[in-house]
């Protein structure tokens, strides 16, 4: 079965072409800067086991960037001879007004996504055009929703509460979803897999644009650093995390602003852009922070202390501790961040190689020979689960 699995972002749309269930990838692709009319995109791509090629193009909107894509992997010499193989396309979808799992995106569930907007502003609204133009040009093939949120659908209902009117949460679905089910799913299982053991308290960081923690015991998810929206949580790229609710009216009374407009500020100028003043890529701040930007610096500090206060309460919630992940871009690359994240862990039984955590980008392992708490760093596959779970859904 051919399964196209799309991931888009605000600006960026990846995708990998699978033949399920063995999970060969035929073909993979991604394309960034789109909607920049003046530098237009790059769409990088791979057919098969094929050298990976350049392509510059422009991209005024995703449906443009879908029609490209569809463009490549068809014809002579690509693995689909026509649109009409595809049997299905998988989206790691975000979030939908109490819908979570794997669905069938119908208009209903297309609605509901609509609904959240506001909460997912640089996910919905990339995804529900994406949706309804594979509607258009591959009509036969199902869509299929992996919402992020069911992975912590089994966490514990008092992780999941906020200590609101009761009915916000019957009527309004004011809760802690949490997000990036897809890169801690893969975590779970591959570390399960990794330490050959099914029992463990294991604690996944996806670092990256959008950063999350997971605190996960035998494979199932505990409770997740993200709130109601993928903008709580730990500081990320240009989203605020964590913030005191009432500081929105501080800035609304004091610039005269609207609740929506600093809400479009907290989602797109908070964050490493706002504390560093510098950039949302943790790349320029680290290389501004070695250079003497102590604004830069202490950013770095702030997101690393987040992280680590919620690795304390997982910690917490878990028990003790086996494993300690890391997955996404700041994840697989960040030395300075793994290192701050870990310092002085020594009484948890964590003991950090320095040598390892200088040398390790993508997969591999940082702890010294004898730490009770092993050290991993993954690169995630979410397209795969995520190829995964429609399969299961189009079968079943």
């Amino acid at each position: 079965m051919k399964i196209l699995v799309a991931n888009l972002g605000s600006t960026s749309f990846k995708y990998k072409l699978f033949d399920m269930p063995g999970g060969e990838v035929l073909a993979r692709g991604g394309m960034d800067r789109i909607g920049d009319i003046e530098e237009g995109s790059l769409h990088k791509y791979r057919l098969g086991e094929g050298n990976e090629v350049e392509q510059p193009c422009l991209l005024p909107d995703h449906a443009t960037a879908i029609d490209e894509a569809l463009t490549r992997l068809t014809g002579e010499g690509a693995p689909l001879a026509s649109v009409g193989e595809l049997e299905g396309v998988g989206f790691k979808t975000v979030h939908a007004r109490s819908i979570t799992g794997v669905v069938e995106l119908d208009e209903e569930v297309i609605g509901r996504m609509e609904d959240f907007f506001r909460l997912a502003p640089a996910h919905n609204p990339a995804y529900v055009a994406a949706i309804r133009q594979f509607a258009s040009v591959v009509p036969d093939a199902p869509r299929i929703g992996c919402f992020e949120p069911a992975f912590h659908g089994n966490a514990p209902l008092r992780r999941q509460l906020y200590a609101v009117p009761w009915h916000w949460y019957e009527e309004y679905g004011i809760r802690r979803y949490g997000f990036h089910g897809a890169s801690h799913r893969y975590a779970a299982e591959k570390v399960l897999e990794l330490e050959g053991q099914s029992r463990l308290r294991h604690i996944n960081c996806h670092l990256g644009g959008s950063s999350s923690l997971c605190a996960i015991k035998d494979g199932v998810s505990q409770g997740a650093s993200h709130g109601l929206s993928p903008q709580g949580g730990v500081p990320q790229n240009n989203r605020i995390g964590d913030l005191d609710p009432y500081a929105l009216q501080v800035v609304c009374d004091r610039e005269g602003i609207s609740l929506d407009r600093a809400l479009e500020i907290c989602a797109s100028e908070g964050g490493m852009l706002g504390l560093s003043g510098a950039s949302n890529d943790m790349r320029d701040i680290e290389e501004r922070a070695q250079a003497g930007d102590e604004r830069c610096v202490l950013a770095i500090e702030v997101f690393c202390s987040a992280i680590r206060d919620y690795l304390g309460a997982f910690v917490v919630e878990l028990g003790g501790l086996d494993v300690i992940s890391f997955t996404g871009g700041i994840g697989e690359h960040s030395s300075i961040v793994r290192g701050q994240v870990l310092e002085g862990l020594g009484f948890l039984g964590v003991e950090l190689d320095p040598a390892c955590n200088d040398s390790v980008h993508g997969e591999g392992t940082l702890h010294r020979d004898g730490s009770r708490v092993h050290l991993r760093v993954l690169t995630t596959d979410e397209e795969l689960i995520v190829a995964r779970q429609t399969h299961e859904k189009l079968t079943s």
